[in-house]
């Protein structure tokens, strides 16, 4: 199955989730609640995204490299999965496909409101003809 091909979807797909995440009514507050900075390290391709929950901004590229109160590192394969509900955070560590960085603690507050995301994640891909993307 092909994946993303750039550090540009990258991006526009795993960024824009946090994107719709902020916007929502609903999500949004619960994220900028949490008081967290999250970054996300990607490989395959290289990537590197930064979401400031309470300051409500996403970084990309070279800007994303900053102090964060998580650091999730795995492949951008690994976090299509994820986002789509197709992958276990936990069964991907015990495997090493993801390592995290900080405070597991602060990133369990993240949990619950990531599953809300799934649906609103496959919608974005459908919307693009991204189909390639789509876990069956």
């Amino acid at each position: 199955m092909p994946g993303f091909a750039t550090t540009e979807e990258i991006n526009k797909y795993i960024g824009g989730i946090f994107e719709k995440a902020l916007d929502d009514t609903d999500i949004g507050p619960r994220l900028m609640a949490t008081g967290m900075t999250l970054r996300m390290n990607f490989s395959d391709p290289e990537a590197v995204i930064t979401v400031d929950f309470p300051g409500q901004s996403i970084l990309t590229g070279e800007d994303a490299i900053v102090d964060a109160d998580a650091i999730l590192s795995m492949s951008a394969d690994t976090a299509n999965g994820y986002w789509q509900g197709k992958v276990s955070l936990p069964l991907a560590m015990a495997k090493g496909k993801l390592t995290i960085g900080g405070s597991a603690a602060e990133l369990l507050k993240l949990a619950p409101l990531a599953k809300d995301l799934h649906p609103v994640y496959i919608s974005m891909l459908e919307e693009n003809d991204r189909h390639d993307l789509i876990i069956a």
